[in-house]
Parts: C-alpha cells; sequence; structure tokens
C-alpha cells in the first residue's frame, strides 16, 4: 500500500487532521493528480462547518487545485500523463438532466462539487472525473494557478457575461480575495474601472491593481459617489450583507448589482430604486472547466496575477484561520 499526505475534516466543526491515507486509483472516466498547489477559499467553510447537508465525513477540502496528471483510468480520451490540469468548484456533472441537455452545466441537477462531492486538493494526489479538468498554461505556476480556478474564474467569468461593453463604469465593491482579480479583470477588458472600500489606505492598492478611481465608502455616500458616475455594473465581491444592500443606490440606469460573493444574511433592495431606473440585482456562480481554461489564459495575456501567501500542508490550520479572518493578502495557498 502506498500513502500520501492529507488534510482531512473528520466531523462537522472539527480541526483539519494530518493523515495518511492510501494513493487513490481512478475509475473509469477518471484521472489522478498529483497536486502542487491548492488554494484555500472560504467556500472550504462549507466542508470544515458542516454547512452541507448529507455530506459524508471524513472529506478532504480544496477545489483550487493544480498539479498534473499522474494515472488516466479507462475510456479517458481527451488527457494523457504529464498534462498540467486544475480542478475548480465546479468538477462534474450527469449530462442527463434538462440543464446539462441545454449545455448549461454549472446548474446540473447533479452537479459534483469538488471537496465536497468527492476528496479535494488539500492531499498530495487527487481523482477527477475528465470533465473537470482545465488545462493549465506553461507561463503560469501552480501556485500561480490555483487561485484563479475559483477566485478568478468566478470574478472572470461574471464579469465578460455581465453585458458591460468596453468604456462602461464598473464598480468593484471590496479588495480581498475576490476584488483584488476582479479590479484586474475589469481593467483589462477595458472598463471604467472603480473600487469600493473602506478606508483611504487602500486607494494606492486598488490603482495599482488597475482602478481607475477609488471610493472610500467609510466617507462617501454610494448613491450620490457612484451616481454621477452611472455604473453599468457593480460587482459585489466582500461578503457583508448590509454593505451589498446599499449599491444599489449607486447604480445607473439600465444597470445591474452582480453578487459573487456568498453571504449568510439576506440581502435587501427597495423595489422603487430597482423600478426608477430598470435596475436588476442578478448572481454569479463560478463556471466550467472551459471557462477555467479561459480564465487562466486570458491571465497569461494580461498579465493579470493572484497576490498570494504559501503554506505548507502542516500549516492548513493557521493558513485557515488567517484566511477567514481577513488576515491574507490576498489568497492563502497549500504549496506541496
Amino acid at each position: 500500500m502506498t500513502l500520501m499526505k492529507a488534510a482531512q475534516v473528520s466531523y462537522p466543526g472539527g480541526k483539519f487532521e494530518l493523515v495518511e491515507r492510501e494513493i487513490p486509483n481512478p475509475g473509469r472516466g477518471q484521472v489522478r493528480i498529483k497536486v502542487e498547489a491548492c488554494g484555500i477559499c472560504h467556500s472550504d467553510s462549507a466542508v470544515k462547518e458542516g454547512y452541507v447537508p448529507g455530506l459524508s465525513y471524513p472529506r478532504i477540502p480544496g477545489h483550487e487545485i493544480a498539479g498534473y496528471i499522474d494515472a488516466v483510468g479507462e475510456d479517458v480520451t481527451s488527457w494523457k500523463e504529464g498534462q498540467r490540469v486544475g480542478v475548480g468548484w465546479n468538477a462534474g456533472h450527469c449530462l442527463e438532466c434538462e440543464a446539462c441537455r441545454r449545455g448549461d452545466f454549472v446548474n446540473c441537477e447533479k452537479a459534483l462539487t469538488c471537496g465536497i462531492s468527492y476528496d479535494g486538493g488539500y492531499a498530495e494526489y487527487m481523482v477527477a472525473p475528465q470533465e473537470a479538468l482545465a488545462l493549465i498554461p506553461e507561463q503560469l505556476t501552480s501556485v500561480e494557478a490555483a487561485p484563479l480556478l475559483c477566485a478568478g474564474i468566478t470574478t472572470f467569468n461574471a464579469l465578460r457575461n455581465s453585458g458591460a461593453r468596453a468604456g462602461d463604469v464598473v464598480a468593484i465593491q471590496g479588495i480581498g480575495g475576490l476584488g483584488h482579480l476582479a479590479i484586474q479583470f475589469a481593467n483589462k477588458m477595458g472598463f471604467k474601472t472603480v473600487a469600493l472600500s473602506r478606508g483611504q489606505d487602500k486607494e494606492t492598492l486598488a490603482k495599482e491593481f488597475g482602478a481607475h478611481t477609488y471610493i472610500d465608502t467609510s466617507v462617501q455616500e454610494i448613491g450620490e459617489a457612484l451616481g454621477k458616475l452611472g455604473a453599468k455594473i457593480i460587482l459585489a465581491t466582500a461578503p457583508n450583507s448590509k454593505a451589498i444592500s446599499g449599491l444599489v443606490d449607486g447604480l445607473g440606469d439600465n444597470g445591474k448589482l452582480l453578487i459573487v460573493a456568498a453571504t449568510g444574511e439576506p440581502v435587501e433592495v427597495n423595489p422603487a430604486v430597482l423600478l426608477a431606473g430598470r435596475k436588476s440585482v442578478q448572481g454569479w456562480n463560478s463556471g466550467t472547466s472551459i471557462d477555467s481554461e479561459d480564465t487562466l489564459n486570458f491571465s497569461v495575456q494580461t498579465g493579470t496575477r493572484p497576490m498570494i501567501e504559501t503554506f505548507s500542508l502542516e500549516q492548513v490550520n493557521e493558513a485557515y484561520e488567517k484566511m477567514m479572518n481577513g488576515q491574507t493578502r490576498f489568497r492563502a495557498v497549500i504549496k506541496f
């Protein structure tokens, strides 16, 4: 029996336990990945804290996985050993439900989520279905690629499907793990990019990422400050329901509040504000493996990169706590 190191959660609310497990073998239609890097995402709290009904434990989390294929199962036709690949949040679909039949794989009724439906990347090896794989360009290191497979694709895919066109005003709420990438993407897509955050000390950093304008929301009222600019899109990346609720006031006519931040509390919106300017609110949830490839390739083409703090697998509890407390600038990544 050949063993690997992994960090697992044995029960809801438990700490990560460092264990040795048998290296898994790929089944039909699956590949095995030698993990080189795995991002630590806020969504991993769904596994650690037990927010997913019916989730079986122990479970190895992790859905920002970068590495290379070291074994291929039967009937895998599109991939081969040695290829550098990544796996993100959306990591498998049934091809049978109505959503799949329409090509809307993200909304598959039986969609698989890496690190939830099956063990993820907090381990030296993991197994994934072939449809979950994204090819990693050689210009990206595995550490750079990992956060782009969740934080990157979420913001990139939301912006490119938002309906905004080059030259439109696009505001990014928050300069954190998602926001610092969203600002870069918005700038590279040709949008007039506005960064929204609390504190004047963040202005320099926001403009280094590519913001043309910075609004300190602790001293300026969103509606007044943004209303003059006529925001076509406001992308909400910081999980603060109260702050997100106030963003609608900053939309221009026909503007859209696009939410990618998963908050645990309701967002309150005054229907009269929506009706007055034909404004709207929409959620966006990641994308498929080909969307991940698009994200990675766009990042290479434009020089977009995540800011990263790396940790060893043995530091996983420390890394998780720093991420949850907002002490990581800006993405935490386990480096194997």
